[in-house]
């Protein structure tokens, strides 16, 4: 598998507000949710998935997925950062920095 060398690997995050107010909304949040699940994305924070790509291309299917899936109501936004990017990212809990590495669940199969 080729790696992008100038940025290290991609992430892709899908950040999403949907409606849930009704059965049918709440229903297409959770079948939305459970695509990006399937696709090897996991919940950052509510309503913000990720995945990691070893390359820049790998994030293509995703956003022709979300295209052909997305909820009739709410909206849906792709952002792409590279790894090195990701790295730098703060996180904070309950007023604390959080110092560990976040790494994602991942499967990866050859």
């Amino acid at each position: 598998m080729k790696i992008d060398e100038d940025s290290g690997g991609m992430w892709c995050l899908v950040m999403f507000d949907l409606p849930v107010l009704t059965k049918r909304e709440r229903h297409d949040a959770a079948v939305f949710r459970h695509l990006l699940q399937d696709m090897g994305y996991c919940m950052i924070q509510f309503s913000v998935y990720a995945r990691y790509s070893p390359t820049a291309d790998g994030n293509r299917t995703t956003v022709l997925k979300v295209k052909e899936n997305l909820p009739p109501n709410g909206k849906v936004r792709i952002l792409h950062i590279t790894d090195k990017q990701w790295s730098k990212s703060l996180r904070f809990a309950n007023l604390r920095p959080q110092l560990e590495d976040e790494t994602p669940d991942t499967l990866l199969l050859f």
